[in-house]
């Protein structure tokens, strides 16, 4: 028996109506401050994701899905959104559009340990916004990202954690003191970190291990080393968030783990998920628009990963809506009749289960129940005879005969119709 690939899982039907629900909301939500949807190609050229998310970064090192095609050209699978959203955003000349406001959604690929709420598939839902470069654009990110997760339920568990990376003015001479210090403490630090210390050290501030956390303790941090301009853009942004009651906390040892990032700095965290308990992070990029050959353009982002927001809903909450009919012919004229009427009613906007299967009268009520319907159609020789159907309320138990030509008009006065767009009925 074929299995699919370690860290790739399907998605069974009754999970989707969850995954259609932070969907939706996702296109609500933005919707409202005015972002649109972009869809990119699932490959580019690795090119891309070098110049874009840093050559040394882990993700281009050691877990890019990386394959050369026929002409030769070295392609990568997406291992994110953002990078391709300014490929995009480049190359058809949109820095004449600003701000130009773009969401995302789809599934990403990096080759790494599968764990808890991490895939080598995984899906994403993310914003990119073009053109301002004041904090209040930060704040308003911020505050939509932290509206859309309280929309879906999700606020009684969620951290909003913030920092300053600072920017090509004051980084450098951070990075010269951060490096002093690692250097000193290398010896109490992993394989990696030791490895990246040189190369890009703010890494190391990331790092999960005990061991590199205690080291890096008393570490300088980059929020005691901004440049004028960088403190107070980072103190705007704080006091918009303190405006809009929007609560807070300064992270200085989170970094991010892509080179981009410059100034603010941001993750949302969950205490449901364990080590890896980030449910949405981003942040500000001011030079990665001209790194990739556009016209200098400020820009901030964010994403969120869509199975670590469906492990943390209660996902009881979004089963697929019972059908409003159960239709249950006997006989084969009685099933080329049923046909004909579940399409007539799926037209009304009903939600019907023809029974598919056979069966006797008392099998396929049972379906009936197991299905949840709040009315059961039953259609034989007899009811054909007399052009009548028997409709059955299922909660109540009471039956009564209704001519051929009322049901539709009946059920729907009687079922609720379909709510377009939510992704629920």
């Amino acid at each position: 028996m074929i299995q699919t690939v370690r860290g790739v899982h399907d998605i069974l039907p009754d999970a989707i109506p969850l995954w259609q629900f932070l969907e939706a909301r996702a296109l609500a939500i933005f919707g409202q401050y005015g972002f649109e949807e972009i869809r990119t190609p699932l490959f580019e050229k690795t090119e891309l994701f070098a110049r874009a998310v840093g050559a040394t970064t882990d993700i281009v090192e050691k877990e890019m899905y990386t394959f050369s095609d026929r002409g030769g050209d070295s392609l990568s699978l997406r291992p994110e959104g953002t990078a391709s959203v300014v490929r995009a955003f480049v190359q058809q000349s949109m820095h004449r559009q600003l701000p130009w406001k773009v969401w995302y959604r789809g599934p990403m690929f990096r080759y790494e340990r599968p764990q808890k709420g991490r895939q080598r598939q995984f899906h994403q839902i993310g914003c990119e916004l073009f053109g301002p470069e004041d904090p209040l654009a930060d704040a308003e990110l911020l505050a939509m990202v932290m509206r859309y997760l309280t929309d879906i339920g999700l606020q009684t568990s969620l951290v909003l954690e913030i920092n300053s990376l600072g920017c090509p003015d004051c980084r450098p001479p951070y990075r010269d003191l951060l490096i002093a210090f690692l250097r000193q403490t290398a010896s109490h630090l992993c394989d990696d970190c030791q490895n990246r210390m040189e190369r890009n050290p703010l890494r190391v501030l990331d790092c999960k291990q005990e061991r590199c956390r205690a080291a890096i303790a008393t570490a300088p941090v980059m929020i005691d080393h901004l440049c004028p301009g960088c403190t107070h853009h980072f103190s705007r942004l704080k006091g918009h968030l303190e405006d809009l009651e929007r609560p807070f906390r300064i992270n200085p040892h989170m970094v991010r783990g892509l080179d981009y990032y410059n100034r603010t700095a941001f993750e949302v965290t969950s205490v449901g998920l364990g080590a890896q308990n980030a449910v949405a992070a981003g942040g500000r990029y001011d030079g990665l628009v001209a790194q990739m050959g556009g016209t200098p353009t400020p820009a901030i982002g964010f994403a969120m990963g869509m199975e670590r927001l469906a492990l943390l809903l209660d996902q009881g909450k979004n089963r697929p809506a019972p059908p409003d009919v159960y239709l249950a012919p006997l006989g084969e004229q009685a099933e080329q009749a049923g046909l004909k009427l579940a399409e007539t009613l799926r037209a009304q906007g009903l939600a019907v289960t023809l029974n598919l299967g056979g069966g006797s009268l008392k099998s396929q009520m049972k379906r009936a129940g197991r299905s949840q319907a709040r009315f059961a159609l039953m259609i034989g020789e007899a009811e054909l005879e007399k052009n009548v159907v028997i409709l059955k309320e299922m909660a109540l138990g009471q039956q009564q005969e209704i001519r051929h030509s009322e049901v539709p008009g009946f059920l729907v006065n009687t079922c609720r119709t379909i709510s377009v767009g939510d992704g629920h009925r």
